[in-house]
This record gives structure tokens, sequence and C-alpha cells, in this order.
């Protein structure tokens, strides 16, 4: 995990500009570089490093002796470097997975390249020889990427929208910044007064087809066919997979445990894989919440189960709510599920970083919107239309659970992974029959969590716990944080400003006074850019309000029983 920035053809002092880069330092606190681009006054690269790969010569931008007139800028990590070096037997300058892609690129081309990457990534590739410029992200955009082009050739590219927003350039007062598309590389022709132009923006992988690059993985031979033994065997080949490959990294592992299905099977599954590579030090895991949270007390049980060494860390209501504000600004984002998801996450995050050494942080985020594990697809009308929303959810992550994931740790130096998303795992699970995926016995989940039974990976009572948000479970059932921070704002915005909202939030506008408060605090602090987001996340197939699951009748009827 690092910070990416990049300008090419900027009309402004470079010294002023580069300011900018400063607003990301948070993404990589081990070092940082600033550079010009030889032949090119107007183009420069920045970058923050977090050091979890190569201590010694990972700086960037990456340049090596064999090709010197490729620049290369990226945020990720390439999972399967070792295996594409020794497949292609590509001479390495350095331990840093990233150089795969100069190698990859020289053999074959940006588009062979991008397909050839089993990882997370966003980068900036520009070779000065054929006068190239190209842009990368990972199919789900678990790294985040964003730019800014006007009609003139200035390019401005970074890995989060703060180090764009206040750029200059003289033909345009507002420069338009938005995300980059998950799953594309874009081409652009540099010109000789560093100006861009672009030529093709392509869509190069679907979540539902397996990668080019399982033609060439460690991965045992998966069964054929659709048993449902045949099934849960690939199924748990491929997370041990998953969890094995990101093991990569020079930095100590930690792991969020909030006593779901999905982060427990990821620490359980994670420290067997630190035992079977004789890692010396033992798992740390983390779980957050207020006194009586139904997370706490879940993750308390998987951590004695597995045996890992686990902190808890406790927050009140006074401490979620202070740190709203600088919440919205890490996220970039006023959708109202997302803010309430990330308070927790961004306050553990910030104990892990104070507290402790770790610093590759494992998480359970993907497997929801995979599996089919929110609530209301049990009120999906077909199998088939499950299938078309868990695609659905899978493609748009970059605007929400992912997004959240990846800002509430950057904020605090740390490296997510994710092994739910993995290509290999998420690729097959999609391939699977449509009527395999859907909830069965009012359980939402019901495949993944059979797939384990039995493994003795995690109690079975948590093996079989029903779907809580994360931003509900950190607190008690009697008094859910949505309700906390609803009671709060009722305070903060009253009924005059709620009759004013459309007038002034013509786009998106918030329908509820928790809505408006986020969308306040995120207009101070990125005026004019609600365009970001394109709708707010609710659920589907019922009349909620609210997208919290404790308002749905499934969740209140379980509570009950």
């Amino acid at each position: 995990m690092c910070g990416i920035w990049a300008l090419f053809g900027s009309d402004d002092c470079l010294s002023v500009q580069c300011l900018s880069a400063m607003k990301i330092a948070h993404r990589g606190p081990d070092a940082f570089r600033f550079e010009n681009v030889n032949g090119y006054t107007n183009c420069c690269f920045g970058f923050h490093r977090l050091a979890v790969v190569d201590q010694l010569f990972g700086m960037q931008p990456i340049r090596v002796k064999k090709y010197p007139y490729l620049w290369l800028c990226y945020n990720g990590e390439i999972y399967n470097h070792k295996k594409m070096q020794q497949h292609f037997e590509f001479e390495y300058q350095t331990k840093v997975d990233g150089e795969i892609i100069l190698h990859l690129y020289d053999k074959g081309g940006i588009e062979q390249t991008v397909c050839m990457l089993d990882g997370v990534f966003a980068f900036i590739l520009l070779d000065t020889a054929n006068k190239k410029v190209f842009l990368g992200r990972d199919t789900y955009g678990v790294r985040p990427l964003f730019k800014a082009m006007t009609e003139d050739g200035f390019l401005a590219v970074c890995s989060e929208a703060k180090g764009l927003v206040n750029l200059k350039h003289s033909t345009t007062p507002f420069l338009k910044v938005e995300p980059f598309l998950p799953g594309h590389y874009e081409v652009l022709d540099l010109k000789p007064n560093g100006k861009v132009a672009s030529v093709e923006m392509v869509k190069y992988h679907h979540c539902r087809d397996e990668p080019l690059h399982a033609l060439y993985d460690n991965v045992e031979k998966l069964f054929p066919g659709f048993e449902i033994e045949t099934v849960k065997n690939n199924l748990r080949i491929l997370f041990d997979n998953a969890i094995k490959k990101r093991l990569m990294t020079d930095r100590r592992i930690g792991c969020l445990l909030s006593g779901g299905l999905d982060s427990s099977l990821v620490a359980a599954t994670l420290l067997k894989q630190l035992k079977e590579a004789h890692v010396q030090y033992p798992l740390q895991t983390f779980a957050i919440g207020m006194e009586d949270s139904t997370d706490l007390l879940a993750a308390r049980k998987v951590a004695n189960h597995i045996g890992s060494e686990h902190h808890e860390v406790l927050f009140n209501s006074e401490e979620g709510i202070q740190v709203l504000d600088e919440v919205i600004f890490s996220l970039e984002t006023y959708d109202i599920t997302t803010v309430r998801a990330s308070v927790g996450m961004y306050l553990v995050s910030k104990y892990i970083r104070k507290n402790t050494d770790s610093v590759v942080i494992f998480s359970g985020e993907g497997s929801d919107e995979l599996t089919q594990g929110y609530i209301y697809f049990h009120k999906a009308p077909s199998p088939e239309k499950a299938e078309e929303e868990s695609e659905r959810l899978l493609k748009e992550l970059y605007l929400f659970d992912v997004l959240r994931a990846d800002r509430t740790t950057a904020a605090h130096g740390l490296e997510l992974r994710v092994p739910f998303l993995d290509h290999r795992f998420s690729s097959y699970y999609l391939s699977l029959p449509p009527d395999m995926r859907i909830p069965k016995n009012g359980i939402e989940k019901h495949l993944l969590r059979e797939t384990f039974e039995d493994s003795n990976l995690i109690p079975k009572d948590i093996l079989w716990r029903p779907k809580e948000a994360f931003s509900d479970g950190i607190t008690s059932v009697k008094n859910s944080w949505f309700r906390i921070l609803q009671d709060y704002i009722e305070l903060q915005v009253d009924d005059a400003m709620m009759a004013a909202a459309a007038q002034k939030f013509p786009f998106n506008t918030p329908k509820t006074k928790e809505g408006y408060y986020y969308r306040q605090i995120f207009e101070r602090h990125y005026p004019g850019r609600a365009d970001w987001l394109t709708h707010y996340w609710m659920p589907r197939w019922i009349n909620a309000t609210d997208p919290s699951a404790r308002t749905l009748a499934h969740y209140k009827a379980a509570a009950k029983a």
C-alpha cells in the first residue's frame, strides 16, 4: 500500500503543484520521492512509500537499466511476480513485485501485462521511447486511482482524489476529478510538449471470467463438475490459496476480526497458513466495539478457538461522533452506510498503528457481495436476479466497501489484504449455478458455511451466525450505532434545513437528516464533488428507508427467536 501521484503537461509551477502530493502522505509513511521526467520539464511523479516488500530497492518510480525509457509508479501487490519471472525467465534488478509490470510490458504490451497480474494494483506506466502513458486498475478496484484531464491534454493522476482537487491549470478554474474505473486500462499518447491525448479505454477483465494468469499459477488442479462435494473441495483449495499467496510481505501480518463468518474464516485460515510457513510471531487479531457489542463477544470466542493474540478496542458514542469529520475527509464520500461502517474501522486502524507493529492487515471485505451475504438476498425474486445483483455489487465495490476498507486503513499507514476478492476464488464462485449460491433454509451464504462445516476452523455457532452489518455489530442489540448517530444528528439538522435540501443539494439529495449531515461535512471538504458518489447504497427488493440490516423484518424476526 502506497500513494502514487503524477502530472503530465502541467502549465503551473511544479514546485507549487507538488504540494498536492503531500495530501496523500498518510499512504506511505516510510519515504517520499518527487521526480521529474527527463526531457519533459512539465511532467513528474510523486510517491509515498509504505515499505512492505524489498526495503532496499523499493522506491518509485521504478526504473531498471534494461528499460531506461520506462517509468513505473504503482500501488499494490502482484502475488504471482515470482512465478511470472521464473516462467518467462526475466532477469530482475530488484525484489519489488511491481518490476514484473516492466518485463511483461516489454514482452507483450499493455493488454497482456494487465491480464497476467494476479493481485491488486493501480499504476501509471510511462514509455518515453514510444511516447505513451498507460493507466491501469485491478478488477475490483481494491487499490484506488483517480484522474483529472483537461481538453488541452493536462493529465493528473493520484491514489486519492484529495491529491488532485487543489491543482491549478490555466484553462479551467475547476478541475474535474473522477475515479478511474476498476478492471480497465487506458492508453494515452504523450506529446512533445508533455501533454497527453487519450487513445482508448479498455475493459480487460470481467469478474466472472477466469483470469489469464490462472494458466500459470500453482493451484492444484480443480475437480470438474458441480456436485456439492466437488464444489466444496474446490472452494477450500482456492480459499486456502487466496490466503497463502497474500503472505507476501516483509512486515508483520495482522487480521481484523469482527466475529462474523467472513473475518473469522480469514483469521482462522491465516493463522493456519502462518504456522505452516513457520512464521515466528503470533497472529494479532483486532476487534472493535462498544460495551455489550455482539461483535466483541463473537470475536473473543473465535480468537480463543484459533489461539490468536487478540486485541479488543473499546470506544464510546462520543468518540465515534467526534471522528466523523476526519472519517468523511479520509473516505471522500458521503454515502450513509459507508460512513457508519467506517467509524469503527477507522478507530481500530488508528489503534493498530499506535499500539502494535502489525502493518499488513487481512480482512473479510468482498464476501457479502460475492457470496450473496446481505440479508435482502432472502427476498431475491429468482436465483438469476440474485446473480445479477451479486455482480452489480461487485462492480460497485470501489464506491462502497472496498473504498471504506482502503481509506480507513490507509489513513493510518496500514495495508489491507482481502482474500475473498482473489481472482481465482471469486471467478470460480461466480461460475457456479445460480441456485447453488442463493440463501437456503433461511440462511444467507449457505454454500460458504457448508464448505467449512467439517473443518473445525471456527466454532459452529460462529460458522452459522446470521449476517450482522459491521456498523451494527459494534454496538449492542438494544442500541444500534445508527440509532446513536441519528439521535445526535437530530439536534444538528433542523426541519428547515431538510425542507431546503433539494435546493441546496440538487444531486443525490439527502432524504434523511443523517444523510444531510454527512453531505454537509463532505461539501465542506470537497465542494462541488458530489458526483463522485453515483448513488446511495441501499438494499434491493424491499421498501427500505435505511441501509441498516437491523431495520429489516428478517433481522427483527431472528433477534426475537
